[in-house]
């Protein structure tokens, strides 16, 4: 398996010169298998048009381009990328996009395939010269073909999300975006008038498995692409719910899940390469053998498992 990043960040693309060491485009990910001659990809958010484009130079001289798009779900920074994807208007191009729907009256095509109408851009859908498919995602597991087998996890975001896990020839590939720790919903505050003393104990109890489950996920995985869109200062300030993860809380994790290498990654928009650099020495210093290797994601990089 091949990985390389075309898109790093969250919430919103955020070009410009100090964004471009790490990268400012949202979240894409090419997840190649070269000996099958098949690709992959992990959300289309504004990275997807370069990885098009790429595709355009590379795969295309060989033959019409048939790949998959699998979305970790359907808000707007991880599918504003899907109507500037070059290979959509080239006739002979198969695209089968696969994700989570939150909503049943609200559709995978009507969700992704809607941005191309002329409310919002210039081409509609029935214009394109690709043939595009939809298929919705549960959890479970899903037999891929050539050996690649796939099993997805719901994740802890506002809208429905899913994290991936790739395995192919003893090699895992995991993606857990966007998501944060569960907690109790319930009132835990005794004081409080609504307390219920058995919904409280009950909800710890389903948080606490939930994030269980999470790890038993990612566990063992060779590279795993976690969020961590704020420190752990952050996150208790006033981020919580806001779906994603502290680099404290997703280390632990992976730690615990003795994952072996962890890209850090859904960057906070507003934060700048330097502050990147200055993060990376104090997360990203390798421990002990057992530890896993981490580092924050940048646009280009490209990892063979």
């Amino acid at each position: 398996m091949k990985i390389k990043f075309w898109g790093v960040r969250g919430s919103i693309p955020c070009p410009g010169p100090q964004t471009m060491k790490y990268g400012g485009n949202t979240a894409c990910i090419e997840l190649r298998f070269p000996e099958l001659n098949r690709l992959l990809i992990i959300d289309a958010g504004s990275g997807l048009r370069e990885l098009g484009n790429h595709m355009m130079n590379q795969d295309l001289p060989n033959g019409p381009i048939d790949t998959e798009i699998f979305l970790s779900h359907t808000h707007w920074d991880h599918i504003m990328g899907f109507p500037f994807f070059a290979p959509l208007y080239i006739p002979g191009t198969k695209i089968k996009v696969c994700g989570p729907v939150s909503y049943e009256q609200d559709t995978l095509e009507k969700i992704v395939g809607g941005q191309l109408t002329y409310r919002y851009f210039p081409v509609r859908e029935v214009e394109l010269g690709a043939k595009i498919t939809y298929f919705p995602l549960k959890e479970g597991s899903i037999d891929l073909g050539d050996g690649i087998k796939l099993t997805t996890k719901y994740l802890n975001h506002p809208i429905l999300c899913l994290g991936y896990r790739f395995e192919y020839k003893n090699k895992i590939f995991c993606t857990a975006y966007d998501t944060e720790p569960f907690t109790n919903v319930f009132v835990t505050d005794p004081q409080d008038p609504s307390y219920d003393e058995m919904m409280a104990a009950e909800g710890e109890l389903v948080a606490a498995e939930q994030n269980r489950a999470i790890e038993q996920f990612i566990a063992d995985a060779d590279l795993l692409v976690q969020d961590s869109q704020y420190t752990q200062k952050e996150f208790d300030d006033g981020k919580q719910g806001w779906g994603h993860s502290s680099i404290e809380f997703a280390i632990a994790q992976a730690k615990r899940a003795q994952v072996k290498t962890m890209a850090l990654f859904h960057h906070e928009p507003m934060r700048t390469d330097d502050q990147y650099d200055a993060l990376s020495t104090i997360y990203c210093q390798k421990g002990s053998e057992s530890e896993p290797h981490i580092f924050f994601a940048r646009e280009g990089m490209e990892i063979e498992l």
